[in-house]
């Protein structure tokens, strides 16, 4: 029986309930699996016996279905975007286990857990694969624990366990790595998490941890054939790669940050130790996985999923050591030391009313160093190499103790230092020389430049052009065999000319007074260059890196420049005949007529008188344009209109001239001064006629010689027919007087007065 241990964790107390074995195939209780592989021998001229492991494990409590007994295995061959099935079989388990972590001392709550592991192991003689292609051995189950807390629909989504062998691994006969122990089935809310997660790999090849998103496999679907389909409770065969990946709860988690926390649970990446606090009770799906490179060359990869439990738990002794590397989990610390033989250890170990005394002690060349006096000690060890202790914890005895095993691994010191060269008034790259050194040879480097956006390089030597000068912090960090690393820092004083002067002027043509900016595309430069602008008019210089030159009288012009660096790097050039400035045309011209333009005397000549323009654009009231040069117009309306003439020089420069009309709307009114209403259709009505637009308040009112009104109207167009009101008794022959008043379009008052005979 596997035995799992975790510091400052519980464990089961309650033992699970014998297993049954229920016909139902839809297995929530799924929590975790991986594959490995290692090579068992070569078999004929081009194919190898492999040895194919998988562990799968399943919550005891979860319900559902026991572990498969015919579990199907699918092999494809290709690559992971595009394959075909190579072959398919089913395998039973040796045998599974139920894992039982110890019970540490002095925990204050208990819950219960159950875990069981079943391995499947297996042989497959494969033919060797064409470079850029693998294998892919696949096994996939449906479903998990309904209970997950940070993915969508836990109960509906299955699981894909799988391993690649690729084609590099085949060829070097590679066994790839395994996991040491299986994590902590319960962990602890608010307290730290340290969990060893590393692998062993029996070439020494280098391993690279990361937590990385679990796979989905199979569906909910648990009858009909549908049952067997990538759809269905149990895919058989298992389904080809690509794979989907579990859906996270964004944002809350993601596959590099699965549990949230504080600090983040994380995963290091050289030492595979997870640490983090939890501070959220549930269970929570974990991706982890281990690349292994050779010579720098990635052989696999290999992925395992399982399933935390946080809980509330308090144990109440507890070891703990701060360091400034690594800490492994399972009660054991492994601390590393580049460089320096002493090493400082802090104690953060608790809880401190629970610790009547504790004692260090690690063993230098066979003679045991104690210290029982410092909470928090050094050590100096001999030099350099592995040295072995202990932290105890109430090594006195009693009922709550804890022993942290402690390994110490002091590496030779490496030096991170390197060289560049430069031309130092010629712009072009820096080539920098890596001259860092360790005993243990370096395999990393990252070169960062010191400029913002830069890339950063991971080459040895590098080279790197400058895009702006200045002095630059040049940093280098290097990793050597030991996974010790070390940074150091250069200035460069990158101030040279630039190779070449490229200006660029917003217009190489003007009319004068003519403004001209001058864009300095020159580079490198900056403010603290001194850059000496003439313009070839004789008028002012100029120090900045892009001025503007106003240029007041007609010629072409040479433009120079002269750049020189805060060193002293320098670089001039002239520009000939760069910028062109012509006389600006003058914009004139005459209106005929020019005033006492009314409604009936609208009809105007616009006569060019403009100097210098050989284009004309009329724009002439909201509507008209023409590009006549001596237009006639005939307005529509009345009012005051803007005539606007824009002139063109044959080199396009512009001027322009407006003036304004007044069409003054023209009243006309006209009154008989006789009429005879005797009902022969013949002048039977009195009515004025003339020119009215636009005018208002129009009234119409006749007397008679008594002063007694006899008509009013406010229709222009209403006669008097001679009655009363139009419509009373006929009013005698004779004399009357007439009024008519009305208000003009500008708002002017008109008044017309007389006299009329009514004849009969």
């Amino acid at each position: 029986m596997q035995i799992l241990k975790q510091k400052l964790f519980l464990c089961c107390a309650i033992l699970c309930a014998a297993l049954s074995t229920p016909n139902v195939v839809e297995a929530k209780h799924i929590i975790g699996g991986d594959v490995t592989y290692e090579y068992v021998a070569n078999s004929g001229p081009n194919a190898k016996v492999w040895r194919f492991t998988m562990k799968i494990y399943r919550d005891c409590f979860g319900g559902g279905a026991t572990f498969d007994t015919d579990a199907s295995i699918a092999i494809y061959r290709g690559t992971y975007q595009n394959n075909v099935m190579y072959e398919n079989f089913y395998v039973n388990y040796d045998d599974f286990t139920r894992l039982i972590p110890d019970t540490p001392q002095c925990v204050t709550k208990i819950p219960s857990v159950c875990v069981e592991e079943a391995v499947y192991v297996f042989e497959r003689t494969l033919p060797v694969t064409a470079a850029g292609q693998s294998y892919f051995v696949v096994y996939q189950r449906c479903c998990r624990n309904e209970s997950i807390t940070n993915i969508l629909s836990p109960g509906s989504i299955g699981a894909t366990y799988s391993v690649e062998l690729t084609n590099e691994a085949q060829l070097a006969n590679n066994n790839s790595p395994v996991f040491k122990n299986f994590p902590p089935i319960i962990i602890c809310n608010n307290l730290p998490l340290d969990f060893d997660h590393s692998a062993i790999d029996q070439e020494g090849d280098l391993l690279l941890y990361e937590f990385c998103s679990p796979h989905a496999g199979g569906g909910p679907i648990v009858q009909g054939p549908a049952l067997f389909s990538c759809d269905g409770a149990k895919p058989e065969p298992s389904c080809p790669p690509p794979f989907d990946n579990v859906p996270f709860i964004v944002p809350t988690y993601t596959p590099e940050k699965p549990m949230g926390g504080n600090p983040v649970v994380s995963i290091n990446q050289i030492s595979g130790l997870i640490t983090g606090t939890p501070l959220l009770l549930g269970q929570f799906v974990v991706g982890v996985c281990v690349k292994e490179f050779r010579n720098g060359q990635l052989l696999s990869i290999i992925k395992r999923e399982f399933q935390f439990n946080v809980a509330d738990c308090q144990p109440d002794v507890f070891t703990k050591i701060e360091t400034d590397s690594i800490t492994f989990a399972l009660e054991k610390y492994v601390i590393k030391s580049c460089g320096s033989k002493t090493v400082h250890f802090e104690n953060l170990s608790g809880q401190p009313q629970f610790i009547d005394n504790f004692r260090w002690e690690f063993d230098m060349l066979g003679t045991t160093i104690t210290d029982a006096t410092n909470w928090s000690p050094s050590f100096t060890f001999p030099d350099t190499g592995m040295y072995f202790g202990k932290l105890i914890l109430n090594p006195s005895g009693g009922s709550c103790s804890d022993t942290a095993d402690i390994s110490v691994r002091i590496y030779p010191e490496v030096t991170a230092d390197f060289s560049y060269v430069y031309d130092t008034c010629v712009a072009g790259p820096v080539v920098f020389t890596d001259l860092s050194t360790s005993e243990a040879g370096i395999f990393q480097w990252q070169w960062d430049f010191g400029i913002p956006g830069a890339p950063i390089s991971g080459e040895q030597h590098p080279e790197y052009l400058y895009p702006i000068p200045g002095k630059h912090p040049v940093s280098l960090f290097v990793i050597d065999g030991n996974v010790c690393s070390t940074v150091t820092t250069k200035e460069i004083n990158y101030y040279p000319a630039p190779p070449i002067i490229i200006i660029r002027p917003d217009s190489y043509l003007g009319c004068a007074p003519a403004d001209i900016f001058f864009d300095n595309l020159s580079t490198p430069i900056d403010n603290t260059y001194k850059i000496d602008w003439t313009f070839g008019d004789g008028g002012d210089t100029s120090g900045v890196i892009s001025p503007t030159h106003l240029y007041t009288k007609e010629g072409v012009y040479d433009v120079s420049v002269a750049i020189t660096s805060p060193i002293g790097c320098f670089i001039s050039d002239t520009f000939f005949n760069l910028i062109r400035v012509e006389p600006r045309p003058v914009a004139d011209f005459t209106c005929d007529p020019m005033e006492g333009l009314t409604t009936f005397n609208n009809t105007v000549h616009f006569t060019d008188k403009s100097v210098g323009a050989a284009f004309w654009n009329w724009q002439i009231g909201p509507e008209y344009v023409t590009l006549e040069q001596n237009p006639t117009y005939t307005f529509p309306d009345t009012g005051v209109v803007k005539v606007r003439l824009i002139v063109t020089h044959p080199e396009g420069c512009k001027d322009s001239l407006s003036k304004f009309l007044d069409i003054r709307p023209e009243i006309k009114w006209y009154m008989p001064n006789a009429f005879t209403p005797n009902s022969d259709s013949k002048n039977d009505g009195f009515l004025g006629k003339g020119f009215l637009e636009g005018v208002e308040d129009f009234q119409f009112s006749i007397w008679n010689r008594w002063g007694e009104q006899v008509f009013s109207t406010s229709n222009p167009e209403e006669a008097w027919n001679g009655r009363k009101n139009n419509n009373g008794g006929m009013s005698p022959p004779g004399v009357y007087v007439y009024v008519v008043t009305f208000t003009g379009p500008r708002n002017e008052p008109h008044e017309y007065k007389g006299y009329v005979t009514l004849v009969r």
